[in-house]
């Protein structure tokens, strides 16, 4: 980047996770000062030591205001969705590009994003509002089986759940009602939260696509294959696989769908993390996410002289060209490692004999946390990744690791060594 005066990055992020701490050194390599803006304890001083400045994501109009007073930044990223409608607030007060706070309000809403979609011509399924408070067994009976309940602002397939039958419906409108008032969900005070979508389910097999968008247009820098099939009734994403192996036509037809929604949407300029089915020749967009692919996923994506996904965020988000950014050449692949049960994590077993195939293993449970599967778990155990010629030999080395690995849970509180029952995971 040029030298002079330092440029200024506003990151917005919940926590201060590996993606945030990713972004925060790519800024700092470049010469780019950064400032943190996260939802932290407001009531100490700088409690963690890094000068973040402490914003509220249950209120985000008057955090946005406070970003924004006495200071100016040259460009904002988002690590995750509600801190995406917060950078859209706080760019919009400081002047500089980022996709427009309703574009990023009805992305993050699945409601409303189906709204966009069918007023723009897009295929998307039969869908409507049930609320939270309504009779399930009186919703059951107006549905199409089968069909998929979600939380409207939920993101990674948290709470959402597939249904055949009336008697499936109304148990899983009850699990995903519950979900929304916990106490994690229910602080942060979404309007969304007060009702849940039913859609028709959608066949077909689920792709990704990962790009930046500059005035409205988009970049694509990479589609995953999703080889997994996800039908229910829970969709936890495992595998993801580029460069897609599917024709040259059906990679067209994706990315053509992606712009069309990214248009719908009225994104401008930023990241964005897209999903869609695809069966036969139709593509149904599933979201256009207003952010980048979450967390230690990133690392499945490096560009031409090893740069990663994070710095040409950055770069693009302080106003320069990164159209000319190619992936490194052959394939890459990561599989997240899914919670095989609720309890306590205690450890993993064979985790050598995974390492020697794949090109790294990250376990990022703890031992003694609570780990919880989907619908109402947002974790994962940890993630395998893999480099090599083709997207088939990646594949098959993610799941021949995958086999290897011996996870132990706790059914409860590890107070003697018989509560830890060995769970083995297969692929």
């Amino acid at each position: 980047m040029a030298t002079g005066t330092p440029k200024r990055l506003l990151l917005v992020a919940a926590t201060t996770g590996y993606q945030t701490k990713i972004f925060a050194e790519v800024a700092r390599q470049l010469g780019v000062e950064v400032s943190l803006a996260t939802d932290r304890c407001h009531v100490l001083n700088d409690p963690w030591g890094d000068q973040a400045i402490p914003v509220r994501f249950e209120a985000l109009e008057e955090s946005a205001a406070a970003l924004a007073h006495g200071r100016s930044f040259d460009g904002v990223v988002a690590v995750g969705d509600r801190p995406a409608y917060l950078a859209a607030l706080a760019a919009e007060l400081l002047r500089v590009p980022f996709h427009p706070p309703p574009a990023v309000a009805a992305a993050i809403n699945k409601f409303a994003a189906r709204e966009c979609f069918r007023k723009a011509g897009l295929p998307v399924p039969m869908y409507s509002r049930v609320a939270l408070n309504e009779d399930a067994e009186a919703a059951a009976s107006r549905v199409q089986y089968p069909c998929v309940l979600k939380p409207l602002s939920l993101s990674a397939s948290r709470g959402v759940i597939r249904a055949n039958s009336p008697q499936e419906f109304v148990p899983a409108f009850a699990r995903i009602r519950n979900l929304l008032e916990s106490p994690d969900v229910a602080r942060l005070n979404d309007p969304a939260s007060d009702h849940i979508q039913v859609e028709t389910f959608l066949p077909g097999r689920e792709f990704a696509l990962e790009g930046l968008v500059t005035d409205g247009r988009l970049h694509v820098l990479a589609l995953f294959d999703k080889p997994d099939p996800l039908d229910g009734p829970y969709f936890e994403e495992t595998i993801y696989v580029s460069p897609s192996r599917e024709p040259l036509s059906a990679q067209e037809a994706i990315i053509q769908a992606a712009q069309l929604a990214v248009t719908a949407l009225g994104l401008h300029y930023g990241p964005v993390h897209a999903e869609m089915r695809v069966d036969g020749d139709r593509v149904w967009m599933l979201e256009v996410a207003p952010r980048p692919i979450g967390g230690l996923c990133a690392k499945a994506l490096v560009f031409e002289d090893g740069a990663p996904l994070e710095e040409l965020i950055v770069r693009h988000a302080l106003g320069e060209d990164v159209s000319r950014a190619c992936r490194r050449d052959g394939a890459a692949g990561v599989m997240m490692i899914p919670v095989p049960r609720a309890g306590i994590y205690q450890g993993v077993r064979d985790i050598d004999r995974a390492e020697v195939l794949v090109d790294e293993v990250i376990i990022t449970a703890k031992q003694g946390q609570p780990v919880l599967p989907l619908p109402e778990g947002n974790t994962y155990l940890g993630f395998l990744f893999a480099y090599g010629e083709t997207a088939s030999r990646v594949e098959e080395r993610l799941r021949r690791a995958y086999k290897h690995l011996e996870f132990e849970i706790a059914e409860t509180l590890p107070v003697v060594s018989r509560s830890a029952v060995s769970v083995r995971t297969f692929g």
